[in-house]
């Protein structure tokens, strides 16, 4: 037997309350912007973004006040360091210059190689001595010296001296020593003027050395008196290393920070105003101004931003070698609003067509109210999601720029300039490079992925999927 249907009383309907009698609100209202907020974070990718993106700041603005070092100060005794922990030096006296070795006579036979390649004294990086027995038929000799090993494929390296004398088998190197690995090749010349395809090899670490009068020099101690041969001292400490000139790689990175961001966040928050205003016009005036304002923005959009970027550095007076920020600035300005125009203006002839601006417009609302209370409001999710996405693409072109040496140039510090410094080195002392292109590519990941995420936030068709 069924039950009869069942009949929903006015109790079904009353609002749940607590133990206490009052009312509860099981889904509280959300405004707008507190439920964008609520599905940003619920957005993993997009808060941690976020949390990238304020490090990165952070970085830029307190980074410099509490690591103090200049970081156009250069200090010659480290250049192109690389990152590792502190170091010290121990204390040597004065470099006294090396009469060498000399061999009384030429073997009549043997190897035509030179052997018994060896170290004369302890290596350091004041000097490097080396010792070898001659090589027979030889008239010469040539020292080469490298950072890897020469033997898979003959690459000998630098080129460090070509000794005429037969009988001298002995070279002192004291060029641009570092306390690193390096390889030393002595090839024997036979008297055709060729070099012998066999050579002789030897690895050599040099000590990390400084005398007392150099110590002062470099800032390191204040009184050569107070240290005595065989003592250390502490060398300034660089965590990130040193770039080809001694500057610490840290405190360019920070400084550099604030020039990237700067001009990042700076030129889409004047282009991106520019072009909400110049968008908004054009959609609202409509027909034949609307046609004139966007075929103007069409025309704006296909300038040539390089050659604009060569002509505005002209026209303030900027020469080789100088810092163009300000021209940047301008380029990116006057190039990069139509865009934002263009999404704007959309979005405005889509609200213009609303039942409630109808309705306001009947009560009597001007224009500059309609745009500025509702047209204007109601584009600011669209506005800030394109925010996000021209920012990484400011500070891609400030990189690309200065890498090319039209942007920041050197000594002034930007991602984009360093980049470019350090390309030169790269193959030797990589972190030159690998630093300031790591910056880069993490902050425009950071801001694409947060965009990204402000976009889903801010979507209200987004609502009904999740």
């Amino acid at each position: 037997m069924s039950s009869p249907p069942y009949t929903p009383s006015g109790s079904d309907f009353a609002p749940a309350v607590d133990r206490r009698g009052r009312t509860v609100d099981t889904r509280p209202s959300l405004s707008y912007w507190q439920d964008a907020w609520q599905r940003l974070r619920r957005n993993v990718r997009a808060v941690g973004s976020l949390g990238v993106v304020a490090l990165l700041v952070l970085f830029a603005l307190a980074g410099p006040s509490i690591w103090r070092a200049d970081p156009a100060a250069q200090d010659v005794s480290q250049i192109s360091r690389s990152p590792g922990a502190p170091q010290s030096a121990r204390i040597v006296e004065p470099y006294a210059p090396w009469a060498g070795v000399t061999a009384p006579a030429l073997p009549d036979s043997g190897s035509n190689v030179p052997t018994d390649l060896r170290l004369a004294n302890a290596p350091t990086t004041q000097a490097v001595q080396l010792q070898w027995e001659p090589a027979r038929g030889a008239v010469a000799y040539h020292v080469y010296r490298n950072l890897y090993d020469p033997s898979p494929d003959r690459a000998l390296g630098l080129p460090l001296a070509e000794i005429f004398d037969p009988l001298r088998v002995s070279f002192e190197d004291r060029f641009d020593l570092h306390a690193q690995r390096y390889w030393y090749s002595v090839v024997a010349v036979s008297s055709t003027g060729e070099e012998t395809r066999d050579y002789a090899v030897l690895t050599v670490q040099p000590e990390l050395v400084t005398s007392a009068a150099d110590a002062v020099s470099f800032g390191w101690i204040a009184d050569a008196n107070a240290v005595r041969a065989g003592d250390r001292v502490g060398l300034p400490y660089h965590p990130l290393g040193t770039d080809y000139l001694g500057r610490d790689m840290l405190a360019r990175l920070m400084f550099g920070a604030r020039v990237s961001l700067t001009i990042g966040f700076v030129a889409p928050l004047l282009f991106v105003l520019l072009g909400v205003v110049y968008g908004s016009a054009a959609g609202f005036a409509g027909g034949r101004v609307d046609q004139v304002l966007m075929r103007f923005a069409d025309f704006v959009l296909a300038l040539p931003f390089l050659l604009f970027m060569i002509l505005f550095k002209v026209a303030f007076g900027i020469g080789p070698g100088e810092s163009g920020i300000v021209p940047m600035l301008i380029a990116l300005v006057l190039l990069s609003w139509p865009s934002t125009a263009r999404l704007v203006r959309g979005q405005i002839l889509q609200i213009r067509n609303e039942a409630y601006i109808g309705a306001s417009r009947l009560l009597g609302a001007r224009v500059g109210y309609l745009v500025l209370r509702h047209m204007i409001p109601n584009t600011i999710g669209v506005v800030l999601v394109t925010l996000t996405f021209e920012v990484p693409r400011a500070i891609f072109s400030e990189a690309f720029l200065s890498f090319i040496g039209m942007g920041v140039a050197p000594p002034t510090a930007s991602w984009g300039s360093m980049s470019n410094e350090g390309i030169k080195t790269m193959l030797v002392h990589p972190h030159e490079l690998l630093f300031p292109a790591v910056f880069i590519s993490v902050t425009v990941l950071a801001l694409n992925l947060l965009g990204d995420g402000l976009r889903d936030a801010l979507d209200v068709r987004m609502r009904g999927r999740e």
